[in-house]
């Protein structure tokens, strides 16, 4: 039996790569460039128009190493760090996230990935829905008769 509620967690992290990849170079006058906050705050707005959400939470990678790492000092070794112009734009899609009233979760030592995963388990146990917004293909293994 399901509730009527459903529980939708954003991949801001997935959200953030996803934005800064597909929009130009845009730039306040002081040069802080913005592209990565627009996209994200637009994607954003766009789900909640279509979903009307009750229950919400975006989700983004905290900075530095996981526990991932500490089971394996390789984990994600030939991965590029991410690059400056993208770094210089996460606070302020954090700070875009508050502001829209949005619950932000950023978990210190722990993918986003991971925090979806482990959600979107305990809402399958209180049989609550849950609807998983991502461009990680590696997330499909999450979906069951509760999980979209």
């Amino acid at each position: 039996m399901s509730t009527d509620k459903r529980l939708i967690l954003v991949d801001g992290s997935s959200f953030l790569f996803r934005a800064y990849h597909a929009m130009p170079d845009l730039q306040t006058r002081s040069g802080q460039l913005t592209g990565a906050v627009y996209g994200v705050t637009n994607m954003l707005r766009k789900l909640i128009k279509e979903c009307d959400p009750e229950l919400i939470a975006i989700v983004y990678d905290a900075k530095g190493k996981t526990f991932r790492h500490e089971m394996y000092d390789l984990y994600k070794a030939n991965r590029p760090p991410a690059p400056p112009e993208l770094v210089s734009q996460i606070q302020y899609v954090h700070d875009i996230t508050r502001a829209m009233g949005l619950p932000l979760i950023c978990i210190p030592g722990v993918e986003a990935d991971d925090v979806i995963g482990t959600l979107s388990a305990q809402a399958t146990e209180i049989k609550l829905d849950v609807l998983v917004v991502t461009g990680d293909k590696d997330m499909a293994q999450l979906v069951n008769g509760h999980v979209t």
